[in-house]
């Protein structure tokens, strides 16, 4: 789920990006990647991944497309730690707060439709529902500076030790949580700082968002997005699945490493990740996607111009409305990342449409974490702006 785990993950996606870029030296400088035979770079993304499966992940799949075309797709691991099923070749995985990416798309066009401003209110937009609505902006919201405490950072749903897992297995797991529990979560909690004095990366913001589209729409966000994104791109193996525990499809399994061996965690209430993060979808649809919105098929180019004002979220990194914005050797790069229980995801589009990538993976025994957060940082390099001669 979107934990406070989930934020530093967010981050250290962002900043395993930038670190990869940098490591590319004179080869990305041109702002292009290496001109490389085909073959090369597709055994390159091909080691890569088997490097992100043998440093803990169970299983991993990427996909690489550039200029339009899809120049590498694959997999690597077991999609079932017990049969050593093979991961599918379309498989289907849960997008943590990538969701976020398709919310505030949603919002952005309402935004457009004069159905709300991005400089309205959360009080004018939802009376009452957080102290000092007032003072915070829907825009606040979408960029992570409104100040709010992150929900996620509460005691029991972020869980850290074996027995807090545990715990989580027993309980939160398959609780059903309504948006006014998560928010009581949030708001019984002295916030980070004043509206607009800062950046904190904050699942609640994602949380009255969805509430707002609700508001605004009079349908629940889920139903937004899948006739706003979804349907409109078909995207077959995208959907926002409400309470059903399930993970639709073919797909990798999700795991949690216990001193008493794996435990399966795909299944799970959704509810606690809302629209900050409950997402499923497939690396295809979720190339489809960000093709389509830095494209300029799913927001005029006002409301895009929108989302891609970032503000400075700490060192080499900058926030717009829904996408994080990564600066590469090889140009800019725009995206999201997502963490929850046994699945991390990593999208984004390079700012011409040149190049676009799509990571899942399923962390599983991470014993040596620099060696984990290495390999990733290599197929990002290698995703990104090509391999090195």
């Amino acid at each position: 789920m979107p934990r406070a785990r989930t934020r530093r993950l967010a981050l250290r996606s962002t900043a395993a990006l930038l670190a990869a870029a940098a490591l590319l030296g004179t080869s990305a400088a041109t702002g292009q990647a290496a001109p490389v035979p085909r073959a090369s770079e597709r055994a390159a993304l091909k080691q890569a991944l088997q490097g992100v499966v043998d440093t803990g992940s169970s299983a991993a799949l990427g996909e690489v497309r550039q200029d339009g075309r899809t120049i590498w797709r694959g997999g690597a691991g077991v999609a079932d730690l017990a049969t050593g099923e093979p991961v599918p070749a379309r498989a289907r995985f849960r997008i943590g707060s990538v969701t976020k990416t398709l919310v505030a798309t949603v919002v952005l066009q309402l935004a457009g439709e004069r159905r709300l401003s991005l400089d309205d209110t959360v009080e004018h937009l939802l009376p009452g529902a957080v102290p000092n609505g007032g003072g915070i902006t829907l825009r606040q919201l979408l960029n992570h500076t409104s100040g709010l405490f992150n929900y996620t950072d509460a005691p029991g749903i972020d869980p850290q030790t074996e027995d807090q897992w545990r715990a989580w297995l027993a309980g939160p797991r398959w609780h059903t949580y309504t948006s006014a529990d998560l928010l009581a979560l949030a708001t019984t909690r002295a916030p980070y700082f004043p509206p607009g004095q800062g950046w904190h990366y904050s699942n609640t913001n994602y949380l009255l968002a969805g509430m707002i589209v609700e508001k605004v729409t009079g349908n629940p966000w889920q139903e937004e997005v899948e006739e706003r994104i979804v349907e409109p791109l078909g995207l077959r193996d995208t959907s926002m699945p409400g309470l059903s525990t399930r993970l639709p499809g073919p797909h990798a399994h999700g795991y949690v490493k216990l001193s008493t061996g794996p435990v399966d965690v795909t299944e799970l209430d959704p509810s606690v990740l809302s629209a900050a993060g409950s997402g499923i979808s497939s690396a295809a649809d979720l190339d489809r996607f960000i093709a389509a919105l830095l494209g300029g098929e799913l927001l005029e180019p006002a409301q895009l111009a929108e989302m891609t004002r970032t503000v400075e979220a700490g060192p080499g990194r900058a926030w717009g409305l829904g996408l994080a914005r990564f600066d590469t050797p090889c140009g800019a790069f725009w995206g999201h990342s997502g963490d929850l229980p046994g699945y991390s995801t990593m999208l984004a589009g390079s700012a011409d449409g040149h190049r676009r990538f799509t990571l899942s993976y399923n962390p599983y025994d991470h014993t040596d974490p620099g060696a984990a957060k290495g390999a990733v940082t290599a197929f990002l390099a290698t995703a990104a702006c090509g391999p090195t001669r």
